[in-house]
């Protein structure tokens, strides 16, 4: 063994004594103490490295596990806030016993009949209170063309302010006015991939684009943030950029009709659809969730067959943080897990090295040192190893989302609540895991501790 030299800790401090009740540790106290904390730990090297490895390892998976449970759950949210807090959605739906019998091709081929229509949405507007505006729209598919370019999109007939309903926002130009619904105007709002792909080189504003034997006026260009890829339209198509543009409800009607016919296994088959969308827009976003529930004992009232669906985004918004909460708890307490077996590591590391400071400790208590000083150094090796973890393990934990953000294009999002509450943790597992060495040490009977080879 080597030979041992005395700290000054092990010598109690001039001002203190027995008898004096209200003695402490001095700075001076606790600075050797922290010394001699660090001596013993780097004396150690690789095996103490090992031990605030697992330290580093827990803290940065609880960081990087929120903040990627964080980003998914922001993407997954803001979906449903950029649908309106305070809008409901309505959607036609073809009957499931309709869309069976169509798709394999029995029963010969009929004309049908489905979704919301014009009776419904008065309806709604006329006996819910609280109701502030109604949004319907037609989606009916449609190949557009500029010149020799021709792509298959949807063409929806909307009312003027459905861009602000929708959280929408126009790259350039305008969206089509209350004048140019009233009069059926042939005018159009491309969305930001249809304008690209229809005019490659030029700017599409004020030129036309045909759609059947008409030709439009381009308005406007939709930004393709504005669009959310949730669920599917009644068209066939995901409700995302590329295959959305946007003309007057009232040319819609008018120009494309209430019947759209398609060939089938059985022959020709003819839908009718009145509205395809209705977005209604709630005064209180308190009352949001109750006026959907109204709609749909209405709607079940006046429809034979489910042939709608409703969706309230506040009502699925709510649902998202729920179980958003859910999954951070659930990826911190498997995170967790890495810390705890972190602190097991520290213990396991304090109680060998009690076992071979033995002597040590005997030499201390017989020159005079307490069972608090005992207690502290011990105590404060662990914290030690356990601090410096938690650091090394917080840099990491902020790092690796950054990576993952930079190649992989994921959303994660580092709260400072995240870091902060891991390197808490961290620190609380060395008090806590730090303890039983230290009480072990301090239990020491001197005698017998002289006596250890």
């Amino acid at each position: 063994m080597s030979e041992f030299t005395l700290d000054p800790i092990s010598q109690p401090p001039a001002s203190f004594s027995p008898s004096n009740p209200r003695s402490k540790f001095t700075t001076t106290r606790l600075k050797k103490i922290t010394q001699v904390g660090l001596k013993s730990i780097f004396s150690h090297g690789l095996r103490s490295l090992l031990t605030v490895l697992g330290i580093v390892i827990g803290v940065a998976a609880v960081i990087a596990m929120l903040a990627v449970s964080e980003g998914a759950s922001f993407e997954a949210q803001k979906q449903f806030r950029d649908l309106g807090a305070t809008n409901i959605l309505l959607k036609s739906v073809k009957p499931v016993e309709v869309e069976e019998s169509t798709n394999r091709g029995f029963g010969p081929p009929q004309a049908i009949v489905y979704g919301l229509t014009q009776a419904d949405i008065a309806t709604i507007r006329d006996t819910i209170p609280g109701i502030s505006n109604v949004i319907a729209s037609r989606i009916v598919k449609k190949n557009i063309w500029n010149l020799g370019i021709s792509i298959n999109t949807d063409v929806v007939g909307t009312a003027v302010d459905y861009p602000s309903s929708r959280n929408y926002n126009l790259r350039a130009g305008r969206f089509f006015s209350e004048t140019e619904l009233r009069d059926h105007a042939n005018v159009v709002v491309l969305s930001d991939e249809v304008a690209n792909l229809l005019f490659p080189i030029d700017n599409p504003i004020a030129k036309s684009i045909k759609i059947d034997s008409d030709y439009y006026n381009v308005v406007g260009i939709m930004e393709a943030e504005g669009f959310s890829n949730l669920g599917q339209n009644q068209a066939g198509s995901s409700n995302s950029a590329p295959s959305r543009v946007f003309i007057p409800f009232t040319a819609s009607k008018s120009r494309f009709g209430e019947t759209t016919t398609r060939q089938t296994a059985g022959g020709m088959e003819s839908e009718t659809v009145e509205l395809h969308e209705a977005i209604i827009q709630v005064d209180n976003q308190e009352t949001v969730i109750e006026v959907g529930e109204i709609i749909d004992q209405i709607l079940q009232r006046r429809h034979k067959d489910v042939d709608y669906s409703i969706e309230v985004p506040l009502a699925l918004l709510r649902q998202a943080e729920a179980s958003a909460l859910r999954d951070q708890i659930v990826a911190g307490a498997i995170a967790g897990i890495s810390l705890l077996v972190g602190g097991i590591g520290i213990m396991n590391i304090m109680l060998a090295s009690v076992t071979e400071r033995t002597r040590e400790i005997g030499i201390r208590r017989a020159l005079g040192a307490k069972r608090k000083d005992i207690i502290a150094q011990f105590l404060i090796e662990a914290v030690i190893l356990s601090g410096v973890g938690g650091l090394i393990g917080v840099v990491l934990g902020i790092l690796i989302p950054f990576i993952i953000s930079t190649f992989w294009g994921m959303t994660t999002i580092v709260t400072p609540i995240a870091p902060i509450l891991a390197f808490s943790i961290s620190a609380m597992i060395g008090v806590i895991f730090g303890i039983y060495p230290s009480m072990r040490a301090a239990d020491m009977d001197p005698v017998e501790a002289l006596r250890h080879e």
